[in-house]
């Protein structure tokens, strides 16, 4: 499904107009995996059979009094994740696939490059922080190795990309929320928000924000993970000590291009992974369970449940708006970094000034959803009139990321 001008579903005349490198129309999208294709076939089925059985997918509820229905709270906190149905609508879809494919108009033509492929300065050129990532197709370049602390432990299954293939592609976008004034207005939502309070409390503080995009046929994998390093031994771990990412899907997902999740692994600490997959016997956990969002829809996923994702074999995009919170006792006087941004000491005075952007977020949504009650932010609840929108405002944020909150 389209939402405006970029259709997915018709590569030669849109996505090679918009593509880092003028990509081709490919010859095929590559999904043969030899002797493991009738494993994984059945793997993809039980799977998304296991997921639509689970009671944790609905539409985004509230109460009469306007708290996030118990049901959804519950659900989540049992399983790791929830499906919300339906949460955005065509319009909004419309302006953050606008802001898409502006992006990839923008982006470094390789790695290192600083041009577009206009020869313009390419998105990112001068900043501090990490803006865009490539990867090679249909690879894994973190599964087995010592990247962010050796969290990602076993390594996916890597096929053959098709010959026409380019050496890399764009897959990540960090730090969004300075380029995309469509990514702030999502930002402020106030039902995501009002469930990000529900599970936070009101007080809560981002974590960061990327934008996943998973091309047909290339995109690689993401190996098996829990995102959390710093509280796996506190006495205090919780099961929401690490926070959760809201994944935004445009066009949607399934069992072939999604992400994968082990239902209720958020609860037990810090699982040994790399013993999981040794008892597998290769990379598909047999609990794990793929997201299955239409467009629209919104997961929120708990950061220390295992997850993780294959190489985009399917002939459809993947296209995910990604952005977390945490509990502000999560974060408050802890030095951490290096993974998300760098090595800091996360005080008063720096989380007040990351958590700013919920509220640019929040007002940036009246100029576009005027007719929505705004979601109240409580650290800036008397303060609102600092944050009064203009499309201007958005060159305040340069190199916001360099002060995520990465624990």
């Amino acid at each position: 499904m389209a939402w405006g001008g970029f259709n997915p579903d018709n590569f030669d005349s849109n996505f090679a107009d918009v593509s880092m490198s003028g990509l081709p129309r490919l010859n095929s999208a590559r999904s043969d995996y030899g002797e493991h294709q009738e494993a994984i076939v059945q793997y993809r089925e039980d799977g998304t059979k296991r997921a639509l059985a689970l009671p944790n997918r609905g539409p985004l509820t509230f109460t009469r009094s306007g708290s996030v229905s118990s049901a959804i709270l519950d659900a989540y906190n049992e399983y790791g994740f929830y499906v919300l149905e339906g949460v955005i609508d065509a319009k909004e879809l419309a302006d953050l696939e606008a802001d898409l494919v502006d992006m990839l108009d923008r982006a470094p033509t390789h790695r290192g490059s600083t041009v577009d492929k206009h020869g313009r300065p390419a998105l990112g050129v001068g900043h501090d922080g990490r803006c865009v990532s490539f990867v090679k197709p249909l690879s894994d370049p973190i599964g087995g190795t010592s990247a962010s602390y050796g969290r990602h432990p076993g390594k996916m299954i890597e096929l053959a990309p098709p010959e026409d293939a380019p050496e890399e592609i764009v897959q990540l976008f960090s730090g969004c929320l300075q380029f995309s004034e469509a990514y702030l207005r999502l930002y402020g939502h106030p039902g995501l928000l009002k469930l990000a309070e529900a599970v936070h409390g009101p007080d809560f503080t981002p974590f960061h924000e990327a934008l996943w995009i998973k091309q047909p046929g290339l995109g690689g994998s993401v190996a098996w993970h829990q995102d959390g390093f710093t509280h796996w031994d506190s006495p205090d771990l919780h099961r929401n000590t690490h926070g959760f990412n809201y994944m935004v899907q445009l066009y949607g997902c399934d069992a072939e291009n999604g992400l994968w999740v082990v239902p209720s692994s958020h609860a037990k600490g810090k699982l040994d992974i790399k013993q999981m997959l040794q008892d597998a016997g290769s990379d598909r956990l047999p609990d794990a369970v793929p997201l299955i969002c239409a467009p629209g829809d919104v997961a929120i996923v708990n950061r220390q449940a295992i997850h993780g994702s294959f190489a985009n074999t399917s002939s459809q995009f993947r296209v995910s708006f990604t952005f977390g919170f945490h509990r502000r006792k999560s974060v408050l006087n802890v030095r951490s970094g290096g993974i998300h941004s760098p090595v800091a000491d996360y005080t008063d005075e720096y989380i007040r000034k990351r958590s700013k952007l919920i509220q640019f977020g929040i007002e940036a949504r009246k100029e576009r959803f005027g007719d929505e009650q705004a979601y109240v932010y409580e650290p800036f609840a008397n303060e609102t009139s600092k944050f009064a929108w203009s499309p201007g405002r958005i060159a305040e944020f340069k190199d916001y990321n360099t002060q995520d909150l990465g624990i």
